[in-house]
């Protein structure tokens, strides 16, 4: 069965709206047609300065299993849309991202109505073509950038990095939510527990932590792990410190671990964003793009993972959160990608 859906040249020009005298992201890029094994496409792109390599996961079995509610299918095709018509500029060339395309899961997408277990014995198989595809992207020396799905997906990310740089991973998660819940079978609430347990997660701190959305089971799992927050209240409600100091601090802890970084963002940390667990009480997206500038720069990142946007829960309609999401994580994606580029620029 086929596990990828190339996101072919002739899908990306879909998007892109072409003008004369510009020079769009999306006729820039490289594009993966699906004719030629994985591994040999990522070295090709390797050979032709690509660096980093966006890939979609397009399902909501993860937070269906988390008894959360369903919608993050289209974040990808949403930030496809918004980044592949951002300008190639003296900031930003497109030929340094390949866009592969995304992970098939229509077989283990399931109806409403399909019980919890049946859920997360689905999200069980997702992990395993997480790990696989994940894995060939940093065995071929590149650098992932993830979109859509559930917040499960981080297990597949994190066991990947571990398996190919042979360590285990320092996580930073801006997120309300610590997705540190029992293992009862996997969801979208507990990709860094099983990671955990699974000893792939050395490091783990969750920036943005609500103090009311996480149970006492959890933080006290959480604790005993010896995982790290500052909680939203903390930061942006008391203002007990400031999101420069505890970046700092986290950056300090994340060096320290002298560990390969995983770069998490739960897009339903940011206010109002169309997503899984939407909140009124969220961050600011421009704090959620110098975070992940700040931490893409000035640590050893090897991926950055945005998860949960669900375009059909915008209160005017899909068109509008796709408008939203996808605007929102173009912007992530190239905060990440100049944060990378600051501190490894290319040759």
């Amino acid at each position: 069965m086929q596990t990828l859906i190339p996101f072919t040249a002739e899908r990306c020009q879909g998007f892109v709206a072409k003008r004369e005298g510009e020079t769009k992201i999306g006729q820039t890029i490289h594009c993966y047609e699906g004719k030629t094994p994985l591994g040999e496409q990522l070295a090709s792109a390797k050979a032709d300065g690509v660096r980093f390599v966006i890939l979609g996961i397009g399902e909501d079995i993860g937070p269906r299993a988390n008894l959360g509610r369903g919608g993050a299918v289209d974040g990808f095709e949403a930030a496809m849309a918004q980044f592949c018509n951002f300008q190639s500029n003296q900031f930003l060339d497109g030929g340094h991202c390949l866009v592969l395309g995304q992970i098939a899961t229509d077989d283990l997408q399931l109806p409403e109505g399909s019980s919890a277990q049946a859920l997360r014995e689905n999200v069980d198989k997702l992990d395993e073509r997480v790990i696989e595809i994940v894995g060939e992207i940093m065995a071929a020396g590149l650098e992932p950038i993830v979109i859509g799905g559930g917040h499960n997906n981080a297990y597949g990310l994190l066991m990947a990095t571990k398996q190919a740089t042979g360590k285990m991973v320092a996580a930073v998660n801006l997120d309300p939510h610590s997705d540190f819940r029992p293992r009862e079978g996997r969801h979208s609430g507990n990709g860094f527990s099983y990671a955990a347990a699974s000893g792939a997660l050395g490091h783990y701190h969750v920036l943005g932590l609500h103090e009311l959305k996480n149970s006492q089971q959890t933080l006290e799992q959480l604790t005993a792990f010896g995982g790290k927050w500052h909680t939203l209240q903390a930061i942006w409600v008391r203002r007990e410190t400031s999101l420069e100091q505890a970046l700092k601090a986290i950056v300090e802890d994340l060096n320290a671990s002298d560990l390969p970084v995983a770069l998490e963002l739960d897009l339903d940390a940011i206010t109002n964003m169309p997503s899984s667990a939407s909140t009124a009480a969220g961050i600011p997206l421009l704090d959620a793009l110098y975070y992940v500038n700040q931490v893409a720069s000035k640590t050893p990142a090897a991926y950055l993972h945005l998860a949960e946007a669900a375009p059909s829960c915008h209160v005017a309609g899909v068109e509008a959160g796709r408008r939203e999401t996808g605007q929102s994580i173009g912007e992530l994606i190239y905060a990440y990608i100049q944060g990378r580029l600051a501190q490894h620029p290319l040759g």
